[in-house]
């Protein structure tokens, strides 16, 4: 007689660790069982990543870049299990060089994008580039894999902390990069990926006055409603595209700080 096998659960991904759902749910998706965040389950990821944005915008920029590339090295280290969740081994391999990429651009933000400005009078002024704070992301719905990575890497290497809600239709991709992320040295709460309905999820992350931007690459339509709600509190709504790759596209997720500073003091 034949059995049925036990199919795994895929929970969600808060503060470094797999907590199921606090409602219970969960969906169906690419044949597979996973758990369907809820609105506190929102409420926890963004505490996680105010929690953790401290520490790892406090990191230096080359250590940053060090963590990155070891995200990279263990993607690398699991192409097999990654190309099972999205179109395929070049999909991953894409994916895998975004990483290395991005983290090539951790030490050099400050002196492309800032500045030392000439002013009238005895003083210095410098331009910094810093990280705007808890970044929400809308992760676009394909590729699964890569498109996350294209939005999650430049909110991160910058210094932001994020919370993600992966693809409905595709959500593995995130759940894999997940169990990578918790064994990559990167702090818990850095990156907090939640699956689940787009459509209950985002107006909920959009109105949180605890999120300081906002990136609506993968909203379905209703761009203009995440907008109004993310107004309240002034959030950065930043639009990207699965594919982009762009030093820009890291200074979307700073803001830059200007620095007087009297000559000889």
């Amino acid at each position: 007689m034949s059995r049925l096998p036990v199919r795994k659960t895929y929970k969600l991904f808060i503060g470094g660790e797999f907590p199921r759902s606090e409602s219970g749910r969960t969906y169906e998706a690419e044949g597979q069982n996973v758990a369907r965040a809820s609105r506190k389950d929102v409420r926890d990821a963004v505490r996680a990543a105010r929690g953790a944005f401290g520490k790892w915008s406090g990191m230096t920029a080359y250590n940053r870049g060090q963590v990155l590339y070891r995200i990279a090295e263990m993607m690398e280290a699991r192409r097999a299990e990654f190309a099972n969740f999205c179109s395929g081994p070049k999909e991953v391999e894409r994916s895998i060089d975004r990483v290395v990429w991005y983290a090539g651009w951790a030490d050099k933000l400050a002196q492309v994008l800032g500045s030392s400005n000439p002013v009238a009078g005895p003083y210095f002024n410098f331009t910094v580039p810093e990280p705007t704070g808890v970044v929400g992301i809308l992760a676009p719905p394909e590729p699964a894999l890569l498109g996350l990575v294209s939005r999650v890497a430049p909110a991160i290497v910058g210094g932001n902390s994020v919370v993600v809600v992966a693809s409905e239709p595709h959500p593995l991709a995130a759940v894999e990069l997940a169990e990578v992320l918790a064994t990559a040295d990167v702090p818990g709460g850095v990156v907090n990926i939640l699956t689940g309905r787009l459509e209950e999820l985002a107006p909920v992350l959009a109105g949180h006055m605890d999120v300081n931007a906002l990136d609506v690459s993968g909203a379905d339509g209703e761009v203009a409603e995440l907008e109004r709600l993310a107004a309240e509190n002034v959030k950065r709504v930043v639009r990207g595209d699965a594919d982009d790759q762009s030093p820009w596209e890291i200074a979307g997720f700073l803001e830059l700080k200007t620095v007087w500073h009297p000559i000889g003091v």
